[in-house]
């Protein structure tokens, strides 16, 4: 079962978009700055192209990660993988496969369920690794709440994508 790319490369645009309306001066873009203690200036200083093309590379890489995590019919290819047959057309793991997928190929491919594993991710993913980086950086919970509440949103979004469409 390879990968939906169209799909993936879509919703890795999801962490740019959401991320501009999210770190606005109208959501929380003055809190952020204050409490990650930016300024205009430091933000002026960086090569935005750089820095939006990284992030696309990044939410890509994270994209393909939750096409794995909302998508449960990928754990078939990896339990039989070392089964004699595997790959090859017409074979008992084949025909497997292949009758397992007609039956059960669209359970739980929903937008609503790909969101449940998206925010599921996020806290038990994201929020870990921002709030060890947050206390050795002696940053405060309000850091860690939003930049942990972005991802819960950016996840939902692309595990519901990525779930319903890939």
């Amino acid at each position: 079962m390879l990968p939906n790319f169209p799909v993936l490369l879509l919703a890795a645009l999801i962490p740019l978009a959401v991320g501009f309306v999210w770190y606005s001066d109208k959501v929380m873009g003055r809190t952020w700055m204050k409490v990650a203690e930016m300024t205009e200036e430091k933000m002026a200083g960086a090569n935005m192209a750089v820095v939006f093309g990284v992030t696309y590379v990044f939410s890509l890489m994270l994209a393909m990660m939750l096409n794995a995590i909302v998508i449960h019919q990928g754990g078939i290819y990896s339990t039989l993988m070392n089964e004699p047959g595997y790959g090859q057309a017409g074979s008992e793991v084949d025909t497997f496969i292949k009758d397992f997928m007609e039956k059960y190929g669209q359970n739980f491919r929903t937008f609503k369920h790909g969101a449940f594993h998206g925010i599921l991710a996020s806290f038990f993913l994201a929020l870990p690794v921002l709030g060890i980086n947050a206390l050795f950086e002696r940053r405060g919970w309000r850091y860690i709440a939003i930049h942990t509440a972005y991802w819960a949103i950016v996840m939902a979004l692309m595990g519901g994508i990525i779930c319903a469409y890939a």
